[in-house]
């Protein structure tokens, strides 16, 4: 199987708020960078469904090196949160309901119909990490593309608010 790198990164504008994501493949001396947008999302949100359109553009089957700096979706595998929430009738250790199970749902899908081999890696957000970098580039870009075509400011238009990045647990 060939093998593929994958970085990743979500962002969004409020949290919940308009939401980017983006993400490279590296396969050999070849890059593809590839990002989007949605409206009405979370962060953590955006982290997962960076992952399902990386692996999703794999046109085979492949060992992938998937990273990010998302602990949440690097430690939904590396720690097995999410062999546990299925288990538990996608319910969380305290027996709340687990967050962006669609999406969940979906990322195992993907990954099962398209037979990758994965290993999930924790970068560090914003430092020394390239790849991770640009990825956070295309993420907020695609935010910005997404106030553009709905005629909303950018956030450099807009008054910062304080603490409005909130993060989803496990």
């Amino acid at each position: 199987m060939k093998q593929v790198t994958i970085y990743t990164d979500g962002a969004c504008s409020g949290n919940p708020g308009p939401g980017g994501w983006g993400a490279i493949l590296v396969f050999g001396p070849h890059r593809k960078e590839m990002s989007g947008y949605m409206a009405g999302t979370t962060n953590n949100r955006m982290e997962i469904f960076a992952v399902i359109a990386g692996l999703g553009a794999l046109k085979e089957p492949c060992v992938v090196e998937v990273y990010s700096d998302s602990a949440y979706t690097v430690n939904a595998f590396n720690d097995h949160w999410i062999d546990n929430w299925q288990k538990n009738g996608w319910r969380k250790s305290d027996k709340s309901p687990a967050l962006n199970v669609d999406l969940w749902k979906l990322l195992l899908q993907v990954i099962r119909t398209k037979k990758h081999e994965i290993t999930f890696h924790k970068v560090k957000g914003h430092a020394d990490n390239p790849w991770n970098n640009r990825c956070d580039e295309l993420a907020t870009s695609a935010i910005r593309e997404y106030r553009r075509l709905n005629g909303e400011k950018t956030e450099e238009e807009q008054p910062s608010k304080v603490g409005e990045e909130q993060a989803e647990k496990s």
